[in-house]
């Protein structure tokens, strides 16, 4: 399965110049995407879609990766229609992974997790959804909320879905999967979500020694 991240974003909210290249113990956020992706062994190839916003995170992917990660330019009008531009761009008609730059905390072995459960779903696309109470429990206040399937639990949009690329240019019949994992829930888009990030990458490293 293919990977588009989507890095077009100019990251207003996080006030530090291009998202993608804000730096987290010395490594710009779009690293740890890519680290991860390329750790995950479902993943083939990896694409970086940028725009007009993100100049110097193009020229850091081309730089870093050497061709090992495609960049595709697209113009940067909006989310949903430069991500069908990268599909195309691309030419992925295979069922893809479409999932944010800012999401530094992600495994391979979550990923895997995904692609498991989209395989079994039974329908053409799949949107991972964090609930809202571990939202909270890490101090954030997410700006897109939805009802469930009606069941009136919250639930919060992780940034991550899966989809058929052979028709992107339609609206895909697909399944909510709701998962509990910080990994998910905590994407940087304030310098306070940055700082609560480095916090736990620190406190992890600090029981990988001590264990």
């Amino acid at each position: 399965m293919d990977a588009i991240i989507m890095a077009g974003g100019f990251g207003s909210r996080l006030g530090m110049g291009e998202k993608p290249c804000v730096e987290l113990l010395g490594k710009p956020l779009i690293t740890y995407v890519i680290d991860t992706l390329q750790r995950t062994g479902s993943i083939g190839d990896i694409y970086v879609a940028v725009s007009p916003a993100t100049p110097r995170t193009a020229s850091f992917i081309q730089e870093k990766y050497d061709g090992k990660v495609m960049v595709i330019p697209t113009g940067g009008g909006n989310y949903v229609g430069d991500m069908v531009y990268a599909v195309k761009a691309a030419c992925i008609t295979d069922p893809l992974l479409i999932l944010m730059a800012d999401l530094p905390l992600l495994t391979p072995e979550l990923l895997e997790k995904v692609i498991k459960e989209y395989k079994t779903c039974g329908k053409p696309a799949m949107s991972i959804f964090s609930p809202i109470c571990v939202c909270k429990s890490l101090g954030i206040r997410p700006d897109t909320v939805f009802n469930w399937e009606g069941k009136g639990e919250l639930i919060v949009p992780s940034g991550i879905n899966i989809m058929d690329g052979n028709d992107v240019d339609h609206e895909q019949d697909y399944v909510s999967l709701v998962l509990d994992n910080i990994e998910l829930a905590l994407n940087i888009n304030t310098v306070e979500d940055l700082q609560r990030c480095k916090d736990i990458l620190l406190e992890r490293k600090a029981e990988s020694i001590s264990n």
